[in-house]
């Protein structure tokens, strides 16, 4: 990395939003020597980490540091992994998501998750926001239209497709389409959304929208995305985590003290292009 990117890293971390910065920081998920392989291969190695409520944390670091592997791990989408087994802790309001006695379908409507590609159902833009509270079965307690209305306005979408919740929401463009899927993961509630890469298929305006988003999102939400865009980290997150090949997490800390002055030397390594 150049030391003009470097400044600009710098420059975008100073210019964040710092309205969240007072904020004291309530944990919300906590990770405690957690432990994860896929067959003899070790994902995740010893992580501890604490994520606060109501904040953006961003995970960054080399391809296969195992960063999509912790996101998966908080609300159990690695349990459809048959080779997958972890040790250790997680846990949501200091609960084990892992004990026995945890619903994973249940932890999953209060944790959703938006993944890397727009993944919209084959159904109207109407049933795609619906979706989650028929499978959950809670439309009878509330006015349906009403949740699909105030989901999809606060995906910012519902400017852009009143008038035609019927069509089909395959047909909106990529951007509209990744906050479609924003929209039917907030229409259940949730209180934390996992993001994996959610704006590395899109261009440069749609992804633009969609950091915008996320910087409205966590005034109701606790956000957790996976990215590879350092800039894109500096630009919306409070905390950072740095993975490193190995699946070890090297450092944990507000996003300006990772992007101006790491304690890790690998960090600086990392950040400034050295490798990765």
């Amino acid at each position: 990395m150049s030391t003009e990117e470097q400044s600009l890293i710098t420059t975008e971390v100073q210019t964040e939003n710092t309205t969240r910065a007072d904020r004291p920081d309530e944990t919300v998920l906590e990770a405690r020597s957690l432990d994860v392989y896929y067959g003899q291969d070790q994902a995740l190695t010893d992580v501890s980490i604490e994520i606060p409520e109501h904040k953006v944390t961003a995970m960054i670091g080399p391809s296969g540091c195992g960063k999509s592997t912790f996101l998966r791990s908080i609300n159990r989408m690695n349990d459809q992994i048959d080779a997958c087994r972890v040790d250790g802790e997680l846990s949501f309001h200091g609960k084990n998501v892992y004990d026995e006695d945890v619903d994973p379908v249940a932890l999953r409507r209060k944790i959703g998750q938006v993944f890397q590609k727009p993944n919209p159902f084959p159904k109207s833009i109407y049933e795609n926001v619906a979706y989650g509270l028929r499978v959950q079965g809670t439309v009878d307690d509330v006015d349906l239209d009403d949740a699909v209305e105030q989901a999809l306005r606060g995906a910012a979408l519902w400017d852009e497709v009143e008038g035609k919740l019927d069509s089909s929401g395959l047909d909106l463009s990529g951007g509209q389409q990744q906050r479609l899927c924003i929209a039917r993961a907030i229409a259940t509630d949730p209180e934390v959304i996992l993001m994996d890469e959610p704006t590395s298929a899109l261009d440069p305006v749609a992804a633009s929208k969609i950091e915008d988003l996320i910087d409205e999102l966590v005034e109701e939400y606790t956000v957790v995305i996976v990215t590879h865009n350092m800039q894109q980290a500096a630009r919306i997150s409070d905390r950072t985590a740095v993975f490193l090949t190995g699946g070890e997490l090297v450092e944990f800390d507000d996003t300006a003290s990772i992007f101006e002055d790491p304690a890790d030397d690998r960090v600086e390594d990392y950040i400034t292009g050295k490798f990765g």
